[in-house]
Formats: structure tokens, C-alpha cells, sequence
């Protein structure tokens, strides 16, 4: 009985301490003379085990400053799939994520382009088994955005539909949403400051599957900089927690009231160098923030919260091999077995090419 005691005591003790761990390390595309890039701007979707990652695909240049992509050559939004919870990944070139016309991305040539985007019949069914929509922007600044939208588990896409701008002088719109019903969504988005420069996050919705779309709310005031790129979870029926890239750190901010207004909580990392947040909610409750790390040494991290965001934990290390800072902008999906997978762009070196590579690790307890 004693001895049987003692084993429960020693097996609670290291299931209390077990800390998080890398348990693999992989590419999902690389390419040589090629540039893979963003996956945060574009998104990453789950469904019972099988995995989605948008990011752009262009040409790699070596620029004195900015990201390394060739601007006067043509770049295109492709989807890598994995089957097998992160580990082998399919790269598809669904022509429904196309561009439309005369549309460059955020200052990058598109390559084959769509059709022109076009107003939203509305009605899309948000709770679809194999649902997916990917909100994309024209300027970093004050341009167009429109969005994409599948129902089976991204093979196919519907649109692009028009966003509109919601009184603001443009909207840089990226991938950061929650269903809150069959025709209802919460989208949190970047607007172009007053002076039209990126820029500042609002919370919209649609209440009619994205016919109409109304602003909810600001999220912190006008920065003097900018926030940008807010990743969002809902932690009770009326709470929200999102996450936002300020230049070099992350803001925490809360909602009580489904988005209606919000406080800032903390900043939950301080230095990053510059890179958005990913933020999951894992299932017993713990929040964790993973996000590029651009200073030495160059890598990947992430942090946990126990307490909804108030509090955070230190710096786990995915990897902090990179060869420079051109890096980061991470989404991490949840395995059914309760390990993540984080996708972002990586480089080994300065000089060479950028590419998609992904960490599956087990975020401990």
C-alpha cells in the first residue's frame, strides 16, 4: 500500500513537471532562389487532424533593408496541407486564392490572377465541417482588402469578396477571426491610422454570413507607431483575449463583453524585434503566444499564460537557429493529442532563400 502510495506521488510529481519540449523539428516547403513568406498575413486552418497553412510564395533577393522577396517579380498565394499532424506537407496552388486583378499584395507583383472581387451574397454557413476563410489586404497601409472562403477544407475557394473599408482610411487586413454562429463571425483587423500609414486594430462582424459588415469597436487607442496583426481566442462566452504586434513588443488586450470594448491587460513579450502573435488556447485552459524572434540569436519562441493573459511565463525556445532576422510570423494549430505545431518562414543563413518550416512540440504542463 505504502509502496503503491509513494508510486501515485512520484507519478503526479513529474506529470506536474513536465515541461514543454521540441519534438520535431521540419520544412513544410523550401525552395532554392525562392522566398516563402508570412503564414501569419494568410492563416492556418485545422480539421480532426488534417492541417492547412497559407503563405506567399516569391522570388528571394538580397535587399540592403526590408524582407528579402524580389518586388518586380511575381509572387502567388499557395496552401500547404499536411495529413499526418504536421510531418509531411502538400503544397496546392488553389486558383480561387488568386488575386484579383491590378491587385499587388502588400507591394509584391501578383502572378496568375482571379477573378475581381465582387460583393458577398452572404449566407455562408460559418459552422460547415470544412469551412476556412482567409482575409487578404492590397497595402500594408490604407488599401482594399477582401477575403476567400471555402467549405471544403480549402481544396476549393469562393470569392474574393469585397471588405469594406468601415469608415477608416483603408484596411491592411489579415487572418484573425471567431465564429460565434452559422451566419455570425467576430474578424479583428488592421486599419490605416488617421494619417494613412498601418496602423491600428478594430473589431468587426457580420451578423448575415459577410453580406454586411458592421464596426464593433476599436481595439486601444490611435499608437503613435502601430498595432498591427492581432491574433485573437475566445476564453468564455463573452471573453476574448487578443494578442497584438506593437514594433518591437506584444500587447495583451481583453474584452468582457464579446468585443464591445476592451482594456489592455500587459504586454506579454517585450522585445521581440518585430514580429506578430499567435495565439492558441489549449485545452485545459492555458493560453500560449508563439511569435519570431528577430534579435540574436534569430529564432522562434513562445510563452504561456495560466490565468487568461494576466500573467505570462518565460521564453520557450523553439529554435534559435536562424541566420537573420528576416523571419517568424508564426501560426500555431492544436494536435488532437495535445501537442502544437507552429508554422513560420525561417532562414539558415542571410543569403539564402526563405522558407516555410514547422516545430511540433508538446507546450507541457
Amino acid at each position: 500500500m505504502r509502496t503503491s502510495a509513494l508510486f501515485l506521488l512520484a507519478l503526479a510529481a513529474a506529470h506536474a513537471q513536465r515541461q514543454p519540449r521540441v519534438l520535431r523539428q521540419g520544412i513544410v516547403h523550401q525552395e532554392a532562389g525562392r522566398y516563402g513568406g508570412w503564414p501569419a498575413n494568410h492563416g492556418a486552418w485545422s480539421w480532426d487532424g488534417e492541417l492547412a497553412v497559407g503563405f506567399e510564395l516569391g522570388y528571394f533577393k538580397d535587399n540592403p533593408t526590408g524582407h528579402d522577396i524580389d518586388y518586380s517579380r511575381p509572387a502567388e498565394h499557395v496552401l500547404a496541407r499536411s495529413l499526418d499532424g504536421g510531418i509531411t506537407w502538400k503544397i496546392e496552388r488553389p486558383e480561387g486564392l488568386r488575386p484579383p486583378p491590378g491587385a499587388r499584395v502588400a507591394g509584391v507583383l501578383p502572378g496568375d490572377v482571379g477573378k475581381a472581387a465582387v460583393d458577398c451574397p452572404g449566407g455562408i454557413d460559418f459552422l460547415q465541417p470544412g469551412f476556412a476563410i482567409t482575409f487578404r489586404m492590397t497595402s500594408i497601409h490604407d488599401g482594399e482588402s477582401r477575403f476567400h472562403y471555402s467549405a471544403d477544407r480549402g481544396k476549393s475557394w469562393q470569392g474574393p469578396c469585397k471588405l469594406p473599408n468601415f469608415g477608416q482610411p483603408g484596411i491592411a487586413a489579415r487572418t484573425d477571426y471567431l465564429v460565434e454562429g452559422r451566419h455570425q463571425m467576430l474578424v479583428m483587423l488592421t486599419a490605416a491610422k488617421s494619417d494613412r500609414r498601418e496602423g491600428r486594430v478594430i473589431a468587426v462582424r457580420t451578423r448575415d454570413g459577410g453580406k454586411t459588415w458592421n464596426l464593433v469597436s476599436y481595439i486601444g487607442p490611435e499608437p503613435e507607431d502601430f498595432a498591427i496583426m492581432p491574433s485573437s481566442v475566445r476564453t468564455g462566452p463573452a471573453d476574448i483575449v487578443t494578442a497584438i504586434r506593437r514594433r518591437r513588443w506584444i500587447d495583451i488586450y481583453r474584452s468582457s463583453d464579446n468585443g464591445e470594448s476592451w482594456r489592455f491587460v500587459n504586454q506579454a513579450v517585450l522585445e521581440t524585434g518585430g514580429n506578430p502573435p499567435s495565439l492558441v488556447r489549449l485545452d485545459d485552459g492555458r493560453l500560449v503566444v508563439t511569435y519570431g524572434y528577430r534579435l540574436k540569436p534569430f529564432g522562434i519562441r513562445a510563452r504561456t499564460s495560466r490565468d487568461n493573459g494576466l500573467t505570462w511565463g518565460e521564453d520557450f525556445i523553439l529554435r534559435g537557429d536562424g541566420g537573420g532576422s528576416d523571419l517568424g510570423y508564426p501560426r500555431t494549430l492544436k494536435r488532437a493529442d495535445g501537442n502544437l505545431v507552429t508554422a513560420y518562414y525561417f532562414n539558415d543563413a542571410a543569403d539564402r532563400e526563405r522558407y516555410i518550416g514547422y516545430t511540433v512540440w508538446d507546450p507541457g504542463q
